[in-house]
């Protein structure tokens, strides 16, 4: 089992390629909530030495789109696209870990629309502060509609 997965919540799903290239952990997946967690190292900083907005972005992406497909079938999955982000950037980090936590808001039988947010794990100096936050629409591909997913 790959060790980015914790206790093998994507339930046998193997982790993407991107998701071990940026070495983001899925840490919670339930029924409308997720959470990815990303200990910060030099490959995810910009030139001014803070965590990359690209990588923010990334993780609001990921853990939105984790959110609205949870599904509780084994052997089915759930898969969305995202159509439309929108995202603010309220603060910087260097070091340590930040934790991305994705909620499903609501919308229709194909498009959903869903929240996230970004904060410092370890505390510091700014105890979990915001780090960016961003809303999301995301339609679910064809046979992910059903809470029961489709099998892989």
């Amino acid at each position: 089992m790959n060790d980015l997965l914790g206790d093998d919540l994507m339930k046998g799903e193997p982790a993407s390629g991107f998701q071990d290239l940026l070495g983001y952990r899925l840490v919670r997946w339930d029924e409308g909530v997720a959470e990815v967690e990303l200990t910060i190292g030099p490959q995810h900083r910009n030139r001014g030495g803070v965590l990359h907005g690209g990588a923010l972005m990334t993780l609001l992406d990921t853990v939105m789109g984790f959110a609205a497909t949870h599904c509780t079938v084994p052997g089915h999955s759930r898969r969305v696209v995202t159509l439309s982000l929108t995202s603010s950037f309220l603060g910087a980090v260097a070091e340590g870990t930040v934790v991305a936590r994705g909620t499903l808001l609501g919308g229709g039988r194909k498009i959903v629309g869903c929240r996230g947010e970004v904060r410092r794990k370890d505390g510091g100096r700014d105890g979990g502060a915001l780090l960016a936050s961003a809303e999301g629409m995301f339609k679910y591909r064809p046979g992910s509609e059903n809470p029961e997913g489709a099998p892989r």
